[in-house]
């Protein structure tokens, strides 16, 4: 599966984007640039990114990519090199939805489901797991056994979906233990990723690693977690190794 862009964020602060064009759509851009620190400049300065929001934009995005910008066109995701997404802002947590500039409207409608959906103090929890990465590593030194803990806690007592108070990560680490191994097993009926049950979809997004049956197709396996070992077998691992594996087969 190909990605139709890359995700990325991108420190504004202190630096120039030029900006081209007037009135509604424009001063929004310039709201959100200022928001992020830009600098927000004209056609003449020198900048590396560029928002172009007037009625005739070819030749001024020609103009553009001339200098080596990326430019983002308003209303014309055909004269875009980036997009710029919808944002929930939870600082230091930032959760962005984009449509390739398909329709600005429908990542709106997320972004307010989201908003709803995600606790106001969730940048908090972010904080206190950031001021604890030393005793966290100090209390796991193996890079997966910690992977693990942080995977079972953020599933369980941090939820990041729950309200936390200011000593929840505290009470975590007072209390944690290492997760048990474990090993989900999966039949699937369709080679289609979409019709992955939620259970299935969670599993794979949290596994350790991922043992498989040739049959299962890559587009299945895509919904692992990038950094999850996936391991081509004929049956299920009697001994799958510490934390939490997966195993899948289609149906016969």
């Amino acid at each position: 599966m190909t990605l139709a862009a890359l995700p990325i964020f991108v420190k504004l602060a202190g630096r120039p984007v030029i900006l081209i064009g007037t009135g509604e759509a424009a001063e929004a851009k310039r709201r959100l640039l200022e928001r992020a620190g830009a600098q927000v400049v004209d056609e003449t300065a020198e900048a590396a990114l560029a928002i172009v929001a007037v009625e005739d934009p070819e030749p001024v995005v020609t103009r553009l990519r001339g200098r080596g910008m990326l430019v983002n066109t308003v209303d014309r995701s055909d004269l875009c090199d980036f997009t710029l997404p919808a944002i929930v802002d939870r600082d230091p947590v930032l959760v962005a939805i984009g449509t390739g500039g398909v329709s600005a409207g429908l990542a709106a409608a997320l972004r307010q489901r989201l908003e709803a959906l995600l606790p106001a103090r969730l940048g908090a929890l972010a904080r206190a797991l950031e001021a604890a990465k030393p005793r966290i590593r100090q209390r796991w030194p193996d890079l997966g056994a910690r992977r693990r803990a942080l995977g079972a806690a953020l599933a369980g007592p941090l939820d990041p979906l729950a309200d936390h108070d200011v000593d929840a990560v505290e009470r975590w680490l007072a209390d944690a233990a290492a997760p048990a191994p474990s090993l989900l097993r999966f039949v699937l009926a369709s080679p289609d990723p979409d019709e992955l049950t939620l259970r299935q979809a969670r599993a794979l997004a949290q596994a350790d690693r991922v043992f498989h049956h040739r049959r299962v197709p890559e587009a299945i396996l895509e919904r692992a977690r990038a950094d999850a070992v996936r391991i081509a077998c004929e049956s299920a691992p009697a001994e799958p190794g510490p934390g939490l594996s997966v195993y899948l087969e289609m149906v016969a």
